[in-house]
């Protein structure tokens, strides 16, 4: 008689208590068999996966992952279902998953495994960002967009979201600096060796510049975008970030979202649209009411110009 008949009587089709509270102490009592060394062993494994989890999380490796995490459940739920043949062929194609995996992740793994090498696992964990740093990056990001526009400077900036662009990040030069306008200017400086590539924040904070973006192979934009917008565009159809651009031949200001190109904006649509995207949750009531009388101060005075 299996479990699950033995918890039902026959005659009666109740539930046997009696069998329930001896399964429940049953359970009990193994979970008292667990020792202290159990336990540390459980810890450790447990911060392993999530090591391994926040490497794949910085890269493009999570929608593999995820991936294989539904192939699993697929071949579980054919084998409760005696689904033989998708069983069959789920199990093949598992059997060499191990060798799929190391080709696959080799870039992911050569990174863990020099961060071990280094001892350095602070690049493997992403700060969350202060509401605060965020609305000043943004701030900083009008200030120095509006400055750039007049003067007809090229800038593309990218800001991050909840997909880690660690490997975009790589292909820069790493900043970690506090966001202020003057900076932003600076790196865009027609005579700076970072201003042809992307600046990238994350957090809050201007995390690496010069970084180089992939272009969109959308037929369908306008063909009098540059390769600032192209990259712009590519990468957010890439990932869930969003991109500032500054055209260089006409001062234009951009914003990038999911694939999507919004043109010509002014600075006050931008700070909306940015406060929108990177800063839902700041409402107006609940900013500071200095900040709110400077910004309309600026706002004036850039109306009076």
């Amino acid at each position: 008689m299996s479990t699950f008949q033995t918890l039902f009587s026959q005659d009666m089709g109740r539930l046997n208590w009696q069998s329930v509270l001896e399964s429940f102490f049953s359970a009990f009592n193994q979970f008292r068999t667990i020792s202290f060394i159990d336990i540390i062993d459980i810890l450790i494994v447990a911060y392993i996966i999530y090591r391994v989890m926040k490497l794949l999380k910085d890269t493009s490796a999570e929608r593999l992952v995820k991936g294989i995490i539904v192939l699993v459940g697929i071949m579980l739920l054919a084998s409760m279902l005696h689904l033989t043949m998708i069983s069959w062929l789920l199990q093949q194609a598992l059997s060499v998953g191990v060798f799929a995996v190391v080709v696959v992740f080799q870039p992911e793994l050569r990174r863990l495994l020099e961060q071990i090498g280094k001892g350095n696992f602070s690049r493997l964990i992403v700060p969350a960002g202060d509401p605060d740093e965020v609305e000043s990056m943004i701030s900083a990001t009008v200030s120095a967009c509006a400055d750039m526009s007049r003067t007809k400077t090229g800038a593309l900036i990218v800001f991050e979201r909840r997909e880690r662009l660690g490997e975009i990040i790589s292909t820069g030069t790493a900043v970690d600096a506090a966001p202020s306008a003057e900076l932003i200017k600076n790196i865009f400086f027609k005579n700076s060796p970072l201003h042809d590539g992307a600046m990238v924040v994350r957090a809050g904070r201007i995390c690496a510049a010069g970084c180089v973006l992939p272009l969109s192979g959308n037929q369908s934009l306008s063909r009098d975008l540059g390769t600032r917008h192209r990259a712009a565009v590519g990468m957010s159809e890439s990932a869930d970030s969003v991109l500032v651009v500054v055209s260089e031949e006409t001062g234009a200001i951009s914003v990038a979202i999911g694939g999507m190109l919004k043109r010509h904006l002014a600075p006050q649509t931008l700070e909306k649209l940015l406060l929108n995207e990177l800063a839902p949750q700041r409402e107006e009531k609940t900013r500071n009411p200095l900040k709110l009388l400077r910004r309309k101060q600026k706002e004036n005075k850039d109306a009076k110009k």
